[in-house]
């Protein structure tokens, strides 16, 4: 509790009663956490001064206390306010920067002697769970403070700070590796044992056959179809973009090898009996 003692000390003399005591603590508390004391009263005065004394006039009435503050080197202020009722001192405290709110309840007994209020050895008890109460549950964060002269403040990128920085991916966009297509796995054993509709199981596994028919399979050298090169007597070439997404309309390739069953009608395909 270094500091406290010498605070109390220098104010010793004007110590009256529990609730003057109770405020000098809770004082002390706030400018361990970055603030200084500014003056007496809810109003900016001309003779505002920031230090880490209590101001003259501290305890003009042990009814009602006011105290304001500010935080070292920022804008932000502290509304300090204790009201006597009863046998207990109700703080609150409003930042100024957020507007929120802060209360606690203090029961002279807990933490003040009474019969030694002279002497800062015997003035308080329970110390440590009144500054625990006080920093927990009356003061606000502690404000940030700034950068000495000299220091490097750490930099890191939106990249790597936001949640949102990774690029968002476009539905319609083609992916790179759709333009040059790995080269399909070599064509199962069909006699190999499971291999019953594993085309249709699995269709984009490789596997011939199956109900989903392939038209790069027709025929026509996979390797060698590039649709924005054309197809002769069907499209010419630029009608594809290069690296879009094309489905071949028809058999690709003209001349496919073998006869076409359709040139040739079957023996008495005329025959309605048939």
């Amino acid at each position: 509790m270094a500091g406290l003692e010498l605070l109390y000390t220098s104010v010793a003399r004007d110590i009256a009663c529990p609730q003057d005591a109770l405020l000098c603590f809770v004082h002390w508390e706030v400018v361990r956490n970055g603030y200084k004391c500014l003056g007496t009263g809810d109003q900016a005065q001309s003779s505002d001064k920031q230090s880490e004394l209590l101001p003259a006039g501290w305890n003009g009435s042990s009814e009602l206390y006011t105290l304001r503050y500010r935080a070292a080197g920022d804008a932000t202020g502290l509304l300090l306010k204790a009201v006597t009722v009863d046998t207990t001192l109700i703080f609150n405290v409003m930042d100024s920067a957020s507007e929120q709110v802060y209360d606690l309840t203090v029961s002279f007994s807990d933490y003040v002697n009474a019969d030694g209020l002279q002497a800062f050895d015997s003035a308080f008890k329970n110390s440590e769970e009144l500054r625990s109460k006080v920093k927990s549950g009356l003061l606000p964060p502690v404000p940030s403070q700034k950068r000495r002269p000299g220091e490097k403040a750490e930099k890191k990128s939106l990249r790597e700070t936001s949640p949102d920085s990774r690029p968002s991916r476009d539905p319609l966009r083609i992916p790179p590796w759709s333009r040059n297509p790995p080269r399909q796995p070599g064509w199962p054993d069909p006699m190999a044992p499971f291999a019953a509709g594993g085309a249709d199981l699995d269709p984009f596994g490789g596997r011939p056959g199956g109900m989903i028919v392939d038209p790069l399979r027709s025929g026509f050298p996979r390797s060698g179809f590039d649709p924005s090169a054309g197809i002769p007597g069907r499209l010419p070439p630029g009608a594809v973009p290069p690296g879009a997404r094309f489905d071949p309309f028809g058999p690709v390739g003209r001349n496919r090898p073998g006869p076409d069953p359709d040139h040739l009608p079957p023996p008495s395909y005329d025959d309605m009996f048939m």
